[in-house]
């Protein structure tokens, strides 16, 4: 308490503006919000490269390195006035597959199995955006898109209810008898086009 006292009058003593500072400084702590505890490993500084996460197995980080991606812009397609005409707001992100160093083989084999038509003849797995009239919301919203195509083909299939396989399996049955009924109506039509044994 005369700690506190002495830092008071402190202040009241010398009003000037730098000793106000000085004085209010020294009562205030450390904020829980502080870029120390939101980022414990991080060397806080902007300029410093960062290392990305590595990618083991089926764990993908969110990490894409944008050196490693072919980003080209055209022109966009669909209603926008004149601006469409003057500006390539459309974005196409395309990246080699094989190439994908940040990429486990895991995860690699999982994506081109799981997205075929993505792939072009080369190699390249390649998303397109012309959702905005913006060159950067495009190239987000690629890279948004790019992230979830990842981690849906991370995940491991859920194994079917018992109600989707008793659903399977009375389609099958009904597939069957109607092949059967099928196949009684047209012997019945082969049947009648014989011409009797005795004659």
């Amino acid at each position: 308490m005369s700690l506190w006292l002495s830092k008071l009058s402190k202040i009241l003593v010398a009003p000037s503006r730098f000793s106000r500072v000085v004085a209010l400084n020294s009562f205030s702590s450390r904020s829980t919000q502080d870029l120390e505890d939101i980022y414990p490993n991080s060397s806080l500084k902007f300029d410093a490269p960062q290392k990305p996460p590595e990618t083991k197995g089926l764990n993908f980080s969110g990490f894409i390195p944008i050196d490693s991606l072919q980003v080209t812009c055209s022109r966009s397609s669909g209603p926008g006035g004149q601006h469409v005409n003057t500006t390539s707001s459309k974005v196409d992100v395309r990246f080699e597959v094989a190439k994908a160093s940040w990429l486990s083989e895991e995860l690699k084999q999982r994506l081109v199995e799981q997205n075929p038509n993505a792939l072009n003849k080369d190699g390249f797995f390649i998303v397109k955006s012309d959702k905005t009239r913006s060159q950067h919301l495009n190239l987000a919203d690629c890279l948004d898109k790019l992230r979830k195509t990842i981690w849906e083909s991370a995940k491991e299939p859920a194994p079917p209810s018992e109600e989707s396989i008793e659903r399977h399996r009375r389609l099958l049955e009904r597939a069957a008898r109607q092949r059967l009924a099928e196949k009684r109506v047209r012997a019945v039509v082969k049947a009648s086009r014989r011409q009797p044994l005795g004659l």
